[in-house]
């Protein structure tokens, strides 16, 4: 049975911990996006199937959408606005700019996070494994060619190619 009361949860989001009063049901979704104001994690589908609201836990690409926040406690999360340093994107992200890789953008979030995850555990992805590791994240706009060479871009970045 699901208490009716709110109580309070510890996040630690982009390397801060942050205390807020929560419904058991709520979303860590909906903590993100109205609680902390971090609407660079996007709502779509409420079912896990588009990957918009893709966030990294532990260091691991996460349906924000699927994980109660009273699951996320005493885990590190990381959302968009989590990886810039300062006013200095990170690599992934200037590389989606640079390959033109965002149109719309509203699934850009999910996307770099997911590149992220991948190039972590793998700094020199194949394309197959590119299309594994963004596989769970649609994008409408594009035929996914850009955001292929945006992670490539990156990872080569990253591992200190050209």
């Amino acid at each position: 049975m699901i208490r009716k009361t709110k109580q309070f949860v510890t996040l630690r989001v982009n390397g801060e911990d942050r205390e807020v009063s929560v419904f058991p049901n709520r979303t860590l979704l909906e903590v993100l996006r109205e609680d902390l104001l971090l609407t660079g994690t996007k709502e779509a589908c409420d079912d896990g199937s588009c990957g918009t609201c893709t966030v990294l836990v532990d260091g691991m690409p996460m349906r924000s959408c699927l994980l109660l926040a009273i699951q996320a406690q005493g885990r590190e999360i990381t959302t968009i606005e989590g990886l810039a340093d300062g006013r200095e994107l990170h690599p992934i992200q200037q590389a989606f700019i640079d390959e033109g890789a965002i149109q719309c953008g509203y699934c850009t979030p999910g996307m770099i996070l997911a590149a992220k995850a991948l190039i972590a555990e793998t700094p020199a992805p194949s394309d197959r494994e590119i299309m594994r590791a963004i596989s769970g994240n649609l994008c409408r706009c594009t035929g996914y060619n850009k955001i292929l060479r945006a992670i490539a871009s990156a990872a080569a970045l990253m591992k200190g190619g050209q």
